[in-house]
């Protein structure tokens, strides 16, 4: 049984000055959904959690979770241990998997927990450098993929840990499909005009050579019966 775990977290914000994204800040929101043999299941995991922080107003104007909402929430201890026996020995699909799993090990951390790294309990595949092989010089967010793959996003208002694990599992599964790869080319007008251009223009050429190659085979002919010998024809049209 191939088990996969498409999982998306929410935060307080993220620090900008230190080089580690998530020092001072928390996860606030975690999602997860589960992929068994390609196909996304009802398994969930979903957690709101109190940071014991306040959430900064850029976070806030992405995910649009208010700190009062999250007053009676559990901590992060309260949960870590369910988070971890969701994922263990489970392959975790994440986008941007850095951003994400620098948050929840940093998290372990504070607790003093003894996972200390993501990778030792599980497989991390990270989506956005599946995209950018894909996609080379192309934006490749999570709104962008699924635009791409024409995934219906009218149910989401803002971001949300559940509801993007769940985006995240149709992306990952559409870009991991051959099949789906061919049909996104295929639907694709521009590159099929542009492949039967091409196509076009070599036939083209290929039917003027035969042309051109008739006349001087006649000409050829032509002197070989008028003067009994054409060392040009017998040597390259034998």
């Amino acid at each position: 049984m191939n088990i996969k775990i498409a999982l998306d977290i929410e935060t307080t914000g993220m620090n900008l000055i230190e080089k580690k994204h998530f020092i001072g800040h928390k996860i606030i929101e975690i999602g997860a959904i589960q992929i068994i043999n390609r196909k996304i299941t009802k398994k969930k995991l979903h957690f709101y959690i109190n940071p014991m922080r306040k959430i900064e107003k850029k976070a806030y104007e992405i995910h649009g979770i208010k700190n009062n909402f999250l007053i009676d929430k559990p901590k992060f201890k309260d949960i870590a241990d369910k988070l971890i026996k969701f994922i263990k020995n489970k392959e975790i699909i994440i986008h941007n998997a850095n951003f994400d799993i620098g948050f929840i090990e940093y998290e372990l951390k504070l607790i003093n927990h003894k996972i200390k790294k993501i990778k030792n309990i599980c497989k991390i595949t990270d989506t956005l450098s599946i995209a950018r092989k894909i996609f080379p010089r192309k934006k490749n967010n999570l709104n962008a993929l699924a635009e791409r793959y024409k995934i219906n996003l009218n149910e989401r208002k803002k971001h949300g840990a559940l509801i993007d694990s769940k985006i995240l599992a149709k992306v990952f599964l559409y870009m991991t499909t051959k099949q789906k790869k061919i049909n996104f080319l295929k639907k694709n007008k521009k590159i099929q005009n542009i492949i039967l251009k091409k196509k076009n223009i070599i036939k083209k050429k290929k039917n003027k050579k035969k042309k051109i190659n008739k006349k001087h085979i006649y000409f050829l002919k032509y002197i070989k019966k008028k003067y009994k010998k054409c060392i040009w024809l017998e040597n390259n049209y034998k």
